[in-house]
């Protein structure tokens, strides 16, 4: 038996050992334990088997199976795409985009999700037992983008989906999009990379290697271990959501939200307290993060995307990942997104047309910074909406009833 699907536990057994972040996850989501007779080989060298995956559908697959979309989540954002977050209770990341009426609509699209490997929210990571019974933790193997990619195409196998009418992500999950169009082209019909690269940048780097020093220096992490011990990193891994989140911003944006106000003019102590609006906004941010997220799967992912290279992995030419695709291509920047600049999505760009292949391009004239595709957008949405009805046009695909 090479895997097995499960349902929705509905309160049923769950394994043995879960964190409460996982358990709640897969009380509420469909996950498939795979690698049983065949383990993922992973780019570090260790054969990983078996493995779970954690994943959402929304909509129903058709019965030419052609109208399968894959949405890949950025660091911090996991399968709960349109609904009610299990362990928050905030709805879902990608709401505005996904749902009935909405560009991605399960009543046209059988819409997939999956938590990354590596990730906390079911899907196999640093939070799970080794074969001995005993946590990860430190002892998980490396994981790359490639390996998160290669986990979602074997799921795919066991759900039978030969191919996907479309992949589409922002950030991290436009990196997963561009490496899916590399590693399976003929398995893509279109793809949708969004305020992403080819590469991360050294000035990304730096930025994460911050937030994992921050981690790693909170004395409650334990080396790793901190779930041995009955403990937290909580103030590592909010300053590490800090961090992270400012670099999700512009300038502008946080001018306009927050300009210099304070929290309250009349009581200003000049202290270490958070006077600043802005303060209490980036406290609150770190404060939420910590329940819902692992800290030993923030050094993990960060670290895949770090190490994320799609030129350096074809011979050092980007043009080479995509020689021969016959996927469509549609990318999108913005032009205040400093963490993913547009020059960025262009050397993606140019490495298509250097392949010949089908590429659309748009640079999004925002102040909101990175976390843009995240929300209101009416100029990508148009565009998306568009490149998508002429993708299904090709593909045959009807319109929604």
């Amino acid at each position: 038996m090479e895997a097995t699907i499960v349902p929705p536990t509905a309160g049923g057994p769950l394994p043995e050992g879960l964190a409460e972040v996982e358990r709640k996850a897969l009380a509420r989501c469909r996950h498939a334990v795979l690698g049983v007779d065949r383990p993922l080989r992973l780019d570090c060298g260790v054969e990983l088997g078996p493995y779970r995956v954690a994943y959402q559908t929304y909509g129903t697959l058709n019965a030419d199976k052609s109208n399968a979309v894959l949405i890949c989540h950025a660091l911090t954002g996991d399968q709960f795409v349109v609904e009610q977050h299990p362990v928050t209770g905030k709805e879902g990341w990608w709401d505005r985009l996904v749902g009935a009426g909405k560009i991605l609509d399960p009543a046209r699209y059988f819409i997939i999700c999956v938590n990354v490997l590596g990730g906390c929210m079911g899907s196999t990571g640093p939070l799970d037992r080794d074969a001995a019974g005993k946590p990860w933790n430190l002892g998980f193997p490396v994981v790359t983008i490639g390996d998160m990619v290669r986990a979602q195409a074997a799921l795919l196998d066991h759900l039978g989906i030969p191919d996907l009418f479309c992949v589409i992500g922002g950030s991290m999950g436009g990196m997963q999009v561009l490496e899916w169009a590399a590693s399976f082209p003929k398995r893509v019909f279109s793809a949708v990379p969004i305020a992403c690269a080819a590469r991360h940048s050294a000035q990304n780097i730096a930025f994460h290697e911050v937030g994992r020093q921050a981690i790693m220096a909170d004395p409650e992490w334990k080396k790793g271990d901190y779930r041995l011990h009955d403990t937290l990193p909580r103030h590592g891994l909010a300053v590490a959501r800090m961090t992270a989140h400012i670099t999700y911003l512009s300038e502008q944006a946080l001018q306009r939200k927050f300009g210099r106000s304070l929290q309250d003019r009349d009581a200003v102590r000049f202290g270490f307290d958070a006077d600043f609006q802005v303060e209490s906004y980036l406290r609150h941010q770190g404060s939420t993060f910590v329940d819902r997220f692992d800290a030993n799967s923030y050094l993990y992912i960060t670290r895949a995307m770090d190490y994320f290279d799609l030129a350096a992995a074809h011979g050092g030419v980007l043009a080479n990942a995509f020689k021969g695709s016959a996927t469509r291509f549609c990318l999108f920047s913005f032009t205040s997104d400093w963490l993913f600049p547009t020059r960025e999505s262009r050397l993606v760009v140019h490495a298509l047309n250097a392949a010949a292949a089908n590429v659309s391009f748009v640079e999004i004239e925002s102040d909101k910074g990175h976390d843009a595709f995240l929300l209101d957008e009416p100029e990508m949405f148009r565009t998306l909406s568009g490149f998508l009805k002429g993708a299904a046009a090709v593909r045959g695909l009807k319109e929604a009833s």
